[in-house]
């Protein structure tokens, strides 16, 4: 019997079999054209992150370490091997990922992974979100940001077609969030919960659960998310969450205490509305001499903003815009179901991540501690962040395959 083999959008179902959805290990290359307006832009945002991050480190550096260097050169490095990886991902049939072995297990080393970085990792600030290990240190939550893209678009390209049951279209999604929420949170990092929350839910969406599946689930998780935080924050006796209420009240009034709990938001508005329209001119921040805490990190835009001025946060903002709409173009070109769900799941990561950053340092949203992707300072972060970009490559490479 001949398979019909249309192409899949968001927006339409794969008629692929479930049997056909399970590969075998397929490691093989694709040598096919990449989709170079994607890689334009991604090469465009590294250059352009390397280029301010510099500049807003380099005090820093200088402060810490004596060595205004020393942020810049860990992040190249960083940046070196993850192109390596990038670009050697990009010929790596995408279709690897979809076998039961690597989806599941890379899912539960990265897990277990997390869960022992909050019990031993290194605290900082009362969280442990880091880990050494051999003397290297990571952030084991970018890892499994991976994971959950790998395997849920695994399970959504091989359960489809069981959607109607709430076996196969909630309850393994339901455990995989779940369980990653209570790693991440016990980490003390409720923004990389925010951040799966929203990489699954997209996931699911995209994927193609019916709706009235969809939206019951999104309503358990509303009641559930809202119930555990006011427990943690107005019942429990151990006041670990009670940072989260100091956020929303500094968000609220970020003048309220300038030299304490909102003194990082405040200095991130200066630095803002001192850049003006065209800037203070590169490398004339005055918020970055030591003023900014996390200026090379979390704060990076604000940076931008105060040397470059509106027009720089523009273009910082049309760039990742068109990195967006370019990834969703391959998702939607994407010959499968797997692959359109890679794709789309690594854009709505990336788009996410972008969008809560700027929205916390503009004071649009309560600080929550989310990087901007290739802008940050961050070694882990860019490296997978670069991986990723490969995984995305690779789908536009048979996208873009002539038939």
């Amino acid at each position: 019997m001949e398979i019909n083999q249309k192409r899949i959008t968001p927006t339409t179902r794969s008629v692929q079999p479930v049997a056909q959805a399970r590969k075998k290990l397929n490691f093989r290359f694709v040598t096919d054209k990449i989709d170079r307006p994607m890689l334009i832009i991604i090469l465009v945002l590294l250059v352009f992150g390397f280029v301010m991050m510099f500049s807003a480190s380099y005090v820093w550096g200088l402060s810490d370490y004596d060595d205004g260097y020393y942020y810049i050169k860990r992040q190249i490095f960083a940046g070196v091997l993850g192109l390596i990886g990038m670009f050697f991902l990009s010929y790596l049939d995408y279709h690897f990922y979809q076998n039961t072995k690597i989806a599941y297990l890379f899912f539960g080393v990265a897990l277990v992974l997390n869960f022992v970085t909050a019990a031993i990792g290194d605290e900082v600030a009362g969280a442990r979100r880091w880990i050494t290990i051999a003397g290297f240190q990571f952030q084991p939550s970018e890892i499994l940001k991976v994971a959950v893209i790998i395997i849920f678009a695994y399970i959504l390209a091989v359960n489809w077609q069981r959607f109607d049951s709430w076996k196969y279209s909630i309850v393994p999604f339901a455990i995989i969030l779940g369980l990653c929420a209570v790693a991440i949170a016990a980490q003390r990092h409720m923004s990389g919960v925010l951040i799966f929350g929203i990489l699954g839910i997209s996931l699911m969406f995209v994927g193609g659960v019916p709706r009235k599946h969809f939206w019951c689930f999104i309503g358990i998780l509303v009641a559930a998310l809202g119930a555990f935080l006011l427990y943690k924050i107005f019942l429990s006796s151990d006041g670990g969450f009670s940072y989260i209420t100091e956020r929303f009240q500094s968000w609220r009034n970020p003048q309220s205490d300038p030299q304490g709990s909102t003194y990082q938001t405040y200095q991130s508005l200066l630095a803002i509305g001192s850049g003006g329209i065209f800037g203070l001119g590169f490398g004339e921040s005055r918020q970055k001499y030591l003023y900014l805490s996390e200026s090379q990190n979390d704060f990076v835009f604000s940076i931008v903003c105060e040397e470059l001025g509106f027009v720089g946060a523009c273009i910082v903002i049309i760039l990742f815009a068109i990195f967006i709409l370019r990834g969703f173009y391959i998702a939607t070109r994407s010959k499968d179901r797997f692959g359109m769900l890679i794709a789309a799941g690594i854009t709505v990561q990336i788009g996410s991540q972008a969008l809560l950053n700027i929205a916390v340092a503009t004071n649009s949203f309560p600080n929550t501690g989310v990087s901007l992707p290739f802008f940050s300072y961050g070694g882990t972060a860019l490296l997978i962040q670069l991986l990723e970009m490969g995984m995305l490559l690779s789908v536009s490479r048979q996208a873009n395959k002539t038939p």
